[in-house]
């Protein structure tokens, strides 16, 4: 069997396949269907300073290969995840986990790394810096390389575990922002975050979501993903994960191929909470089918 291990900014996965923020919530759900320590590990809910309600719904629209979702980062804020879904958490998974964090400034997202920062389960910060969803925040951080690299650079500043930039592919150039990011600080940077998009009801001639638009995910955005991944990895020196329309074994061998370390799995969860579980059994097959005897040596192979 092939050796599937990788390493994400110096700590040791078992697998590289990780599911998304937002689509695997605090993890202890999930426990509930599968043993999650298959994982290589998992990014938590978007987490804020504060607790937020989120947008109103209606949150979500079907579209043909995917889904647009306008969640708006639901979340009880930093403090409660730490005194109440944490101590959950630790119950059924037993690796570091990657907090994911959103903020509305940069005060904001600062404030609630450095509290994350001194958790032991947290193995590394993914900072979001491109959220379609909110407003005031969230992803005008990420499409401008000066705003990006002003988050790393507070973060850095209060924390000491790696710090993943996770980037919005709603931008004109995304490699000016990952290098700027880079330069600011950055362990790590992953993407693709969803793009932005909208559905119309025929019937009432009103956008299908209450916020209009929303984040698009799902196999249909996997190329546009692929292309992003593959330009930021060959831009950069700091491992990349990447991520957008994931669903398959194959996918995530074609992610490390150009560029990627390891990959998230997102949409597809929702679709089928087995998901993560099963890519990883394939991932040997798909190995051995295609040669490959160590995950490890084929990142960034079609570079």
């Amino acid at each position: 069997m092939g050796k599937l291990s990788v390493n994400l900014c110096g700590i040791e996965l078992d697998n590289p396949v990780i599911p998304a923020s937002g689509t695997f919530g605090f993890g202890y759900e999930f426990a509930e269907i599968y043993d999650i320590n298959v994982l290589g590990t998992f990014s938590f809910k978007g987490t804020t300073k504060d607790a937020r309600f989120g947008n109103p719904t209606p949150r979500i629209a079907e579209c043909t290969s995917g889904m647009i979702n306008a969640v708006g980062l639901q979340n009880p804020g930093v403090e409660k995840v730490i005194s109440e879904e944490l101590p959950k958490l630790k119950k059924v998974f037993n690796k570091p986990v990657m907090a994911n964090v959103s903020g509305f400034s940069v005060e904001d997202y600062a404030y609630t790394c450095a509290l994350l920062d001194k958790e032991e389960q947290v193995g590394w910060l993914e900072v979001n810096v491109s959220c379609p969803n909110v407003h005031g925040g969230g992803m005008s951080f990420g499409t401008s390389p000066d705003a990006a690299a002003e988050v790393v650079a507070a973060v850095k500043a209060v924390t000491t575990k790696p710090v993943i930039i996770k980037l919005s592919p709603n931008v004109t150039d995304i490699v000016a922002i990952a290098k700027a990011c880079e330069t600011a600080g950055a362990d790590g940077i992953s993407l693709i975050n969803t793009l932005l998009g909208m559905r119309i009801n025929l019937k009432t001639r009103k956008p299908v979501i209450a916020n209009k638009m929303g984040g698009f995910s799902g196999p249909a955005i996997f190329p546009v993903a692929l292309r992003m991944v593959y330009q930021v990895a060959s831009a950069v020196n700091i491992p990349v994960v990447g991520m957008g329309g994931v669903s398959s074994a194959d996918d995530v061998i074609e992610m490390m191929l150009a560029g990627a370390t390891a990959v998230e799995v997102g949409a597809a969860n929702l679709v089928n909470p087995l998901a993560c579980k099963e890519i990883i059994e394939a991932l040997p097959e798909a190995m051995e089918k295609y040669g490959i005897e160590n995950l490890t040596d084929i990142i960034g192979g079609a570079l």
